[in-house]
Parts: C-alpha cells; sequence; structure tokens
C-alpha cells in the first residue's frame, strides 16, 4: 500500500521557520521524483519544489527561492522541505508528490496534506 505521510505543519510567526517531512512507503522510493506542492484557499494547487530521483537537481518556484530548501534520503524514504523567511503569503496545504515518469502513463502519488500558517 502505497503511503505518503506529510508532518512538520503549523503555526508560525512571519520571518520564523519550518520543517515539513514526507515519510514514503509501498514503492521505490529512490526510483521517483519528488516534490511538494501547496495549496491557498480560493487557489489552484502549485508547485513549489522539487528534487529528482538522485538527488542531484532541485527547482524551486520562483516565490521560495532562496528561502526553501528540499532534500531527501534514498536511505531513509524521506523528502524534506525547509522553509525559512516565511511570510504570510506561505500560508497553505502542502502536500507531498511522487512522480515516475512512465511510458504511456506517469505514475503520480499524494499525501493528505498538512497545514502551514504564517500569521502573527
Amino acid at each position: 500500500q502505497v503511503q505518503l505521510v506529510e508532518s512538520g505543519g503549523g503555526l508560525v510567526q512571519p520571518g520564523g521557520s519550518l520543517r515539513l517531512s514526507c515519510a514514503a512507503s509501498g514503492f521505490t522510493f529512490s526510483r521517483y521524483a519528488m516534490s511538494w506542492y501547496r495549496q491557498a484557499p480560493g487557489k489552484e494547487r502549485e508547485l513549489v519544489a522539487t528534487i529528482t530521483s538522485v538527488g542531484g537537481n532541485r527547482k524551486y518556484a520562483d516565490s521560495v527561492k532562496g528561502r526553501f530548501t528540499i532534500s531527501r534520503d534514498n536511505a531513509k524514504n524521506t523528502v524534506d522541505l525547509q522553509m525559512n523567511s516565511l511570510k504570510p503569503e506561505d500560508t497553505a496545504v502542502y502536500y507531498c508528490n511522487a512522480l515516475f515518469n512512465s511510458f504511456p502513463t506517469p505514475v503520480k502519488y499524494w499525501g493528505q496534506g498538512t497545514q502551514v500558517t504564517v500569521s502573527s
């Protein structure tokens, strides 16, 4: 059974930090690119950060560059998102995503999400 379980969300003041973690099971984690998405109320889900299967490449949304860092541990089947200098506009539900670009249909898995609220 595939599972992606996020943790680490919560309430933080502007300028603060949070570290999200996603624990994966039920699939070959090291073969999947891993991403963090977020969805704010009334908005579409957006890609925040991606890390390739062996961790060699990372990409970030412009809105989080220089503030967020994605990392993974293929031995522990985890992917983390370190979020620094948080802003109120970072408030959203954050989702962990796994992607394997198989042909003809990519395989995607989603976690259930964790709430991040940035407010004073």
